[in-house]
């Protein structure tokens, strides 16, 4: 009889540890200076972890399967989280998007999310960097891309079906792109290359009265900006681009903002210029996205910002945006 209530009582035990959990736990330790706490966001779904002082938290929650947010005010990144997952996260900086790495279950689909994050943030992932290469410069650089993130996959065995499918149809939207548009856009690329001459507007009206064309800026750098009102990435813009054009006033440099708005929206871009108190050069783009200069430079999107040089060549053919701290330091290095 006491064999048999042990054998109960073991069989209870193996049940109760191999019971799966209905909850994630997350855990870890931040390098936030006075973070208080991390919002975690999922489909229908959004909890605060509560941070301690020394940047420690542990919390658990019952999650939807699938890709969730984990932020701390407007620093995010995505992960994993499944039911039963109990995931240590160890970040390498102050900041979440600085690097993370994962420990206990459910850290290998995590930390395959993470590397394939590295690679789609470093410019092994911009398209530019492939175009401007000549074909066997690219054909290298293409197999080595496809090759390090095979290497991801190849490590990692036990993934998620639902992360191997959606890394699937990611990659293939990638290299698709990149393969299919290498010809086109390495040869707009080249003729747009960094001390061409630059494409050139004619007669473009100016806000202020009369017409503008490029000719009559040269002798000074010109950052010309492309936009829209209809654009709230442009608009999002304004602000850092007045900001710039303060600092900069006086000096070797002129910003030029040219709308290519249709023209039924002329009268709206007439509006906001005046009501939004715009500087720098205010254009008004002959003929919208179909004008010569706008097809010149091949843009089919906006907003697209470019830098010309005093004798109008092209510095940069898509230049950093106002509100990217690497367009000072650019102007810095031409000593504008």
């Amino acid at each position: 009889m006491k064999k048999i209530i042990l054998l109960f009582a073991v069989i209870a035990i193996v049940s109760c540890k191999s019971e799966p959990k209905d909850y994630v736990t997350l855990s870890g330790k931040l390098k936030t200076p006075g973070a208080e706490k991390l919002t975690v966001q999922g489909r229908d779904f959004t909890k605060e972890i509560s941070v301690k002082s020394d940047g420690t938290f542990s919390d658990t929650l019952k999650v939807t399967d699938g890709v969730h947010a984990i932020s701390n005010g407007d620093d995010r990144i995505t992960l994993f989280l499944k039911n039963g997952y109990d995931l240590n996260l160890e970040f390498k900086g102050e900041r979440l998007s600085d690097g993370v790495s994962f420990k206990g279950e459910g850290a290998e689909t995590n930390n395959f999310m993470e590397n394939k994050r590295t690679f789609y943030m470093s410019d092994n992932a911009n398209p530019k960097s492939y175009f401007t290469l000549d074909k066997a410069a690219f054909d290298a650089k293409f197999a080595a891309a496809k090759s390090e993130l095979q290497g991801y996959k190849d490590k990692a065995q036990n993934l998620d079906s639902l992360i191997v499918t959606m890394d699937a149809r990611n990659d293939e939207m990638f290299f698709g792109y990149i393969e299919s548009n290498y010809e086109s856009m390495h040869e707009t690329l080249t003729r747009l290359g960094k001390g061409k001459a630059s494409p050139v507007f004619t007669n473009y009206e100016n806000f202020k009265g009369g017409k503008t064309s490029l000719s009559d800026l040269k002798g000074k750098y010109v950052y010309l900006d492309i936009w829209a009102t209809w654009c709230a990435p442009c608009k999002a813009e304004i602000p850092f681009l007045k900001t710039l054009e303060k600092e900069y006033a006086g000096k070797n440099i002129e910003f030029v903002s040219i709308s290519v708005d249709k023209p039924e929206a002329y009268e709206t871009w007439k509006k906001m210029v005046a009501e939004e108190q715009l500087g720098g050069v205010q254009l008004y783009a002959d003929n919208n996205f179909e004008s010569q200069f706008i097809l010149d430079y091949s843009i089919n999107a906006i907003p697209r910002f470019i830098l010309i040089d005093p004798a109008g060549n092209i510095v940069d053919a898509d230049a950093a945006r106002p509100s990217e701290p690497k367009l000072k330091e650019l102007f810095t290095e031409l000593g504008i």
